[in-house]
């Protein structure tokens, strides 16, 4: 027993649990599913497409969760610059109205980040009071209306363009995760975020304006999640108040297996990437499985405790 103990802290158990889940989910619906279309080149672009937005969310998470701080509210925020971008859409051009839906995002991220950096407020009840606020405003805006986007030059370059034959949305994909990554792993940005995660006091007293990183991590969040809205939109080729509802399940259970560590100082962009491909494969294989939605919400649940018994594994 203690030799495989010693042989399962060698493989580092936490931190590949994620890769190992992705080939043991892909080979049994690989094996399940093999009649139903589960490997065709249609379907897989499709389960990447489709995880596009909430990657991009689950970048922003995994900078802020890292700090030791959480933002419950990016849902709210997808839908708010969602709507922000295709009503600037159908009034001005795409060159103002991209900019301003990503700049919305922002300052709803800075409005988070105010209290929680500043008024020193938990983070946890700050982002889970804007989820309700920013949840309002986005059915004010339109009045429960949805908001087509059909421009051309939009949906191409956010939804259904190509690039040499790359759909857009893989390339927002890649181009944000290797951004993200060496943000995350190679600048003083990075590793400030880590080291007030990891011990608030520690990187405080070695010159560390904790308060400041706490406050961009969440204007981080704020913008990732504008993206992501905008992305939706392109995608759909419109905005709904809805974008967003049912990411916030989804995108916490990828950063988390993805090996992000809920209690701050450890995190993985490329984990991220890798969970949230998994959750959208889960989803997608459950559908072709004949899953209700409500089926579907009890194993990405059940997926997430397993996650978080992992993730608490490491604090013993």
């Amino acid at each position: 027993m203690k030799l495989f103990n010693h042989y399962l802290n060698k493989l580092n158990f936490n931190t590949n649990i994620v890769y190992l889940g992705f080939i043991i989910i892909f080979i049994f619906f690989s094996a399940m599913l093999y009649d139903d279309g589960f490997l065709s080149y249609r379907n897989l672009t499709n389960i990447i497409l489709q995880t596009t937005p909430a990657t991009i969310l689950a970048i922003g998470l995994v900078f802020a969760l890292s700090a030791d701080v959480i933002d419950l509210s990016f849902g709210s925020i997808v839908a708010v610059c969602a709507l922000t971008t295709a009503v600037l859409i159908q009034n001005y051009s795409v060159f103002i109205a991209v900019p301003c839906g990503l700049l919305t995002g922002l300052v709803m991220g800075a409005f988070n980040g105010f209290f929680v950096a500043y008024l020193r407020l938990p983070s946890f009840l700050v982002t889970l009071a804007t989820l309700g606020l920013f949840a309002g405003l986005a059915r004010i805006i339109t009045n429960l209306r949805s908001i087509p986007a059909v421009d051309p030059t939009f949906t191409g370059i956010f939804g259904s363009g190509k690039l040499y034959g790359i759909p857009s949305l893989v390339i927002w994909t890649l181009v944000a995760v290797l951004i993200a990554h060496v943000v995350y792993r190679q600048s003083r940005f990075g590793a400030h975020v880590i080291a007030t995660g990891d011990n608030s006091r520690a990187a405080q007293a070695s010159g560390i304006n904790i308060y400041k990183i706490r406050f961009s991590v969440l204007v981080l969040s704020g913008g990732c999640a504008a993206l992501a809205g905008i992305l939706y939109t392109g995608r759909i080729q419109a905005a709904k108040y809805t974008l967003g509802e049912s990411d916030l399940m989804i995108v916490i259970a990828a950063v988390i297996v993805g090996g992000t560590a809920l209690n701050g100082g450890k995190g993985s962009i490329i984990g991220a990437l890798v969970g949230s491909l998994l959750m959208g494969m889960l989803s997608n294989g459950l559908i072709l499985m004949s899953y209700s939605v409500s089926q579907q919400m009890i194993v990405r649940g059940l997926i997430i405790l397993f996650a978080i018994a992992i993730s608490l594994r490491n604090l013993k």
